[in-house]
């Protein structure tokens, strides 16, 4: 087998763990929802930013049956910088966010979104964080702390990680686990496996463990055998 199916193959095993994940969490029981989309915007990141930029309407179209999404986008760079936008209920306008966006080196900023997560929901139920991010430089057991907070809150944070940074996994699925949501590592040489994660994840914000199900039935083939998985 040639290296590319094999990285095929690696890439739609990740998939399927991930709607495993996705399939055991809480039934959300509204129809739309509020998700808070973060990404890292330091100085490695400007390739994933520019795909993230051509992906994030499946955010949007992905749940246009089922009452809607609404976005909160955010971003850390630079110099201790955060940006959280307002809310955005329209694909052209979360794009019109992201152009403006240019990545700036610095360190990772990960518990100001969980932070924002945090403070968010309190106001109002955030159904899904995703997190797409490819280290972290900051204290694992600070993040820990945070993310159990949301667990508590019932607002599963979700990450995406992109490269192979085994310290980061570690912190990264302590994460996910405390805060009731999933990890998963892409690869950006492979833009339909993050198209499908971010549609996912929308999915479940949106309508639950059914409303993906259904999600999944009407996709493409590899997503149609991750379906054949979901309720076992």
């Amino acid at each position: 087998m040639t290296d590319k199916k094999l990285q095929k193959t690696s890439d739609r095993q990740a998939v399927d763990l991930f709607i495993q994940q996705v399939n055991s969490l809480p039934q959300v029981h509204t129809a739309g929802g509020r998700l808070i989309f973060a990404l890292d915007a330091t100085a490695s990141r400007q390739a994933s930013w520019d795909q993230a930029c051509q992906l994030q309407s499946e955010l949007f179209l992905a749940t246009r049956e089922l009452g809607g999404l609404s976005v909160q986008l955010c971003y850390y760079r630079g110099f201790g910088e955060f940006h959280a936008s307002p809310w955005i209920n329209d694909t052209r306008e979360l794009l019109k966010q992201m152009n403006r966006v240019s990545c700036l080196g610095g360190h990772t900023q990960i518990g100001k979104v969980l932070n924002q997560a945090r403070l968010e929901t309190r106001q109002r139920p955030v159904r899904a964080v995703i997190l797409v991010v490819d280290c972290c430089e900051e204290d694992v057991d600070a993040l820990c702390q945070k993310a159990g907070e949301l667990g508590m809150l019932n607002t599963p944070v979700f990450i995406f990680h992109e490269g192979q940074d085994s310290d980061a996994e570690r912190i990264f699925r302590q994460i996910c686990k405390l805060s009731g949501g999933a990890y998963t590592p892409f690869d950006s040489r492979s833009p339909d496996i993050l198209r499908d994660l971010l549609a996912a994840v929308a999915v479940y914000a949106s309508g639950g463990r059914k409303a993906l199900e259904h999600f999944s039935a009407s996709q493409g083939q590899h997503i149609k055998r991750l379906t054949q998985q979901l309720g076992k």
